[in-house]
């Protein structure tokens, strides 16, 4: 399946939670959306249960099926809990750090930040957004106009979600610094991940 770019209230309603962030004004209904969405009533099984939290977490980090599978296959390799190595991983995409540290309000609008250059990793421009970083590398803003208007925009309306505990911000110079890796506390909370190695593991 390929990256999600319909309607955001939709997807919020399908899976009862705001995975978009800046739509979290969705009815909150007992029942999906959609025609038949009111008497739907199909169990779940454990299979589908696993599915559904697949598929909120991928949407979430705005990434297509390949993209996902290939990062699984990857944490799956290394030492640690299968689940938390993937959860950091997703965590230290350069798109997402992009959208923690404020500087974009949403993944996909970091993702086309980082996309059309505006992005420099220790001094140096970065536009693929699945690059991952590490502990000590130094993101900030290109000393470019356009780039740091937008950068400024998105910061004052970034209350909403704050600057997470393992990055730190120069809001003045438009720079941020990965401090450390996120501790298993930090990591996503809304989707049970351990469903997801299940899945995978099928």
């Amino acid at each position: 399946m390929s990256r999600y770019t319909g309607p955001t209230t939709r997807i919020n309603r399908r899976f009862g939670m705001a995975i978009f962030p800046a739509n979290k004004a969705f009815e909150r209904r007992t029942y999906p959306p959609g025609q038949h969405g009111p008497s739907f009533r199909r169990k779940v099984s454990d299979y589908g249960e696993g599915l559904i939290e697949k598929q909120k977490l991928r949407i979430m980090y705005g990434l297509t099926e390949k993209q996902f599978r290939n990062m699984f296959e990857r944490a799956k390799r290394k030492q640690g809990v299968t689940g938390e190595v993937f959860l950091t991983t997703l965590e230290t995409r350069l798109d997402n750090v992009i959208y923690r540290l404020g500087f974009a309000k949403t993944r996909q609008a970091a993702r086309q930040f980082v996309n059309h250059g505006h992005v420099l990793v220790n001094g140096g421009k970065v536009d693929i957004p699945s690059f991952q970083v590490s502990v000590g590398d130094e993101i900030g803003v290109r000393e470019k106009t356009s780039s740091r208007q937008v950068a400024t925009r998105n910061l004052e309306g970034s209350q909403y979600h704050p600057c997470p505990p393992w990055l730190e911000i120069n809001v003045d110079s438009l720079q941020g610094t990965v401090s450390r890796y996120p501790q298993v506390d930090e990591l996503e909370k809304s989707v049970n991940v351990q469903l997801v190695v299940e899945f995978y593991s099928r």
